[in-house]
């Protein structure tokens, strides 16, 4: 593989799979080390590739003008696109996303060599020259670097740590200043929602745990994404500061400062497991390939009756916050009682 100088990368959805790659390219990395390594993601996802040294070019798609229907803008960036793919002259091509659309994508770019996954129909699978059957045993990391190693590449040291740029920084310091969150003193980020409303823990629920820890002197802030400023009114009217509707070059910044991250099965905790924080993810694991924290499968907290995320207590999470940051940071006080 001497011949392979210019890659391609294609990933567009979503934010924890985008984070999932992040070994992947690693591994990319210690195999082609002077090659050139471009990442083709979905526009809401460039801050994150952002953070990956091992891209040197971020390529973008807006999905939201095809959700709009403008036809000119749909038509220009696609000419767009498929005239930098193809000038790209990539040597490899992998397409770890394998929709439809991707594998031609992958296909059009006339890569000697072009990796994917065996799904859908053979149309699919015939846009690859080189095609693997998608492990349903391993989580996301796992089964990406399977796909590389099962085409030759030699396995390396799992690298899933990323550092995060200067864009961001100031939206996030303002927004701690203007909260007089303190640098000093151990902050709580609290990602209450997921992409599905069975994986949440219900709001109520982290606004208890919330209550428990500013009473023990902890800062907490609330996240979420733009559309879901609505619902944490509730946290708003209880006096915890809010970023939903910031940047997530912002946000990624705010739980760099944070010393403890909590919530469910969502892109943001994946993120952030691999900014090196400690998390506690609440959610139902369905078995091997459950997508828990990267090599952390004990900080996930877990219904043991049912499949209810509402059978975790909030003193359970208390007690889990606890254990993790220590008594010099939470007192061991009596659980904290229920809002009324």
């Amino acid at each position: 593989m001497q011949d392979i100088n210019n890659i391609l990368f294609i990933k567009l959805k979503s934010m924890g799979d985008v984070v999932f790659t992040l070994p992947a390219l690693g591994l990319l990395r210690d195999n082609f080390p002077t090659a050139r390594i471009t990442y083709l993601t979905s526009a809401e996802n460039a801050p994150i590739v952002a953070c990956f040294k091992e891209v040197d070019e971020v390529l973008t798609l807006d999905r939201k003008i095809f959700k709009q229907g403008k036809l000119l803008a749909m038509g220009a960036q696609t000419f767009d696109l498929l005239r930098r793919l193809r000038r790209g002259r990539f040597s490899l091509a992998i397409d770890l996303q394998c929709y439809a659309e991707t594998a031609a994508l992958a296909w059009f770019t006339h890569a000697d060599q072009r990796w994917g996954y065996q799904l859908g129909g053979r149309l699919r699978r015939f846009a690859y020259t080189r095609s693997f059957p998608k492990p349903g045993d391993l989580n996301s990391v796992d089964g990406n670097l399977k796909l590389l190693t099962h085409f030759g590449l030699k396995p390396s040291p799992v690298r899933n740590r990323l550092q995060l740029p200067d864009q961001g920084r100031a939206e996030a310091a303002q927004f701690l200043a203007h909260h007089n969150l303190q640098p000093d003193v151990p902050t709580i980020f609290i990602q209450p929602f997921t992409s599905s409303p069975h994986k949440n823990w219900p709001l109520s629920s982290h606004l208890v745990v919330a209550d428990y820890c500013r009473a023990r002197g902890l800062q907490l802030i609330f996240g979420g994404g733009p559309g879901e400023v609505s619902l944490l009114q509730p946290a708003l009217a209880a006096g915890f500061p809010v970023c939903a509707g910031h940047s997530l070059a912002a946000v990624a910044w705010l739980v760099n400062q944070s010393a403890f991250v909590l919530g469910g099965d969502t892109g943001l905790l994946h993120l952030a497991v691999a900014m090196g924080k400690r998390v506690l993810m609440l959610m139902v694991p369905w078995g091997p390939g459950s997508c828990t924290p990267y090599g952390h499968p004990d900080w996930v907290l877990a219904p043991v009756r049912s499949p209810q995320l509402s059978e975790i207590t909030p003193d359970a999470v208390n007690q889990a916050i606890v254990n993790a940051l220590g008594s010099e940071s939470i007192c061991a006080l009596p659980s904290a009682q229920p809002r009324k």
